[in-house]
């Protein structure tokens, strides 16, 4: 089988998906599939070889097409620039010809049907999101022999719009569950960090967005008790400088590498999944990484009650509170700190983890595909 993986993004990123890509395209290639991963050739701020930043073991082939590179580390540049960045990317691919008769084509990014035929390819399409536009997402998705949806509410979304619904297949994201098997101990881990060994600490790993509800966890802060401490890993230059004012309550640590992250949850005494429900992708679409993730540590985790955090976790293996509820949020916390079965409902988080790899992921799309 050769599969040719498309996706409009920088290899290595600092960003969530450059993991979700990287490791799907090492389990394809696990399961026996002859991978190529197409990127455009932009500069990465990330200088490091992408096998060895993710950890990737089976490796497959990484073929970078020349576009004009206009975006930026920022975030919101790089969404003024998005729909030029994905034409020029389309045209690239156009010209380039990189896709061979009977590949299966797997993309992201939903414009990049209309290059597709399936009458020459099988073409799959993983959603992660039902944008606005449905007119012309609808006719792009008219090209796509599969579509792959990575929550339950994204595929329930999909056939409300008229999709038939045997088309999809749900496979919700997933874990490389022994990349962190053998986290460094605690005490180290707050060595290395900087963080207090007297402290209690809830932390969160994380892009620092709106959507994905970090303010309220940053004003839970202020309703911890002096023994409890919040931290943050993740965000920018210019985003930190701002909340380290407006968050006095809340120690910002930055960005660290992917490969840090299970010695990173390890200095954890819990860990926060604060997704708000203001906004339909965070409530009903993503299947965040860092919640696998953070299954897999043994450490409490204490996540908002939405639809698409319960598709994966229940109340009897994590603390859930209300979302967009800073004192719920902190109880929650103060709960899952003192609560003599905490090591338990994380006992039961490791243990339904498993149920999450990325090589049972990919072996479920290639069955679809098949």
């Amino acid at each position: 089988m050769n599969l040719l993986y498309v996706s409009n993004s920088r290899i290595p990123t600092g960003r969530a998906h450059g993991v979700q890509i990287m490791h799907m395209c090492g389990a394809f290639a696990a399961q026996g599939a002859k991978v190529r991963l197409v990127v455009p050739g932009k500069r990465n701020f990330l200088e490091e070889d992408p096998f060895e930043y993710y950890n990737i073991r089976a490796h497959f082939k990484i073929e970078r097409i020349p576009v004009p590179d206009i975006g930026s580390k920022t975030a919101r540049l790089a969404r003024g620039v998005f729909f030029f960045d994905v034409i020029t990317f389309a045209l690239a691919l156009f010209f380039s010809r990189i896709a061979r008769r009977g590949d299966i084509i797997y993309l992201r990014d939903y414009p990049l049907l209309f290059l597709f035929s399936p009458r020459r390819n099988t073409v799959a399409i993983e959603i992660h999101d039902v944008p606005r536009w449905h007119f012309i997402f609808l006719a792009a998705l008219k090209h796509a022999s599969r579509i792959i949806a990575i929550t339950h509410g994204v595929k329930d979304a999909l056939v409300a719009l008229g999709v038939p619904a045997q088309k999809i297949t749900v496979a919700p994201d997933a874990v490389d569950i022994e990349a962190f098997a053998h986290p460094e101990s605690r005490a180290a881990a707050r060595a290395r960090l900087g963080l207090s060994d007297d402290k209690k600490i809830a932390l969160y790993i994380g892009r620092i967005d709106g959507w994905k509800g970090t303010d309220t966890f940053f004003n839970a802060a202020g309703h911890l008790p002096d023994d409890t401490q919040a931290a943050v890993i993740g965000g920018d230059e210019e985003q930190l400088a701002e909340l380290k004012v407006r968050f006095p309550h809340v120690i910002f640590l930055g960005y660290r590498p992917y490969r840090e992250l299970a010695d990173n949850q390890a200095a954890a005494d819990c860990l926060v999944l604060p997704s708000t429900a203001q906004h339909e992708i965070s409530a009903r679409f993503t299947s965040p990484l860092k919640l696998f993730s953070y299954m897999t540590s043994g450490i409490p985790i204490v996540a908002s009650d939405i639809p698409s955090t319960r598709e994966v976790l229940g109340g009897e293996s994590a603390y859930l509170v209300p979302p967009d509820d800073a004192e719920a949020l902190a109880k929650g916390i103060v709960e899952a700190l003192g609560d003599p079965h905490a090591a338990a409902k994380a006992a039961r988080a490791e243990e339904l983890v498993r149920n999450y790899t990325w090589d049972s992921r990919a072996k479920t799309i290639l069955d679809a595909l098949q």
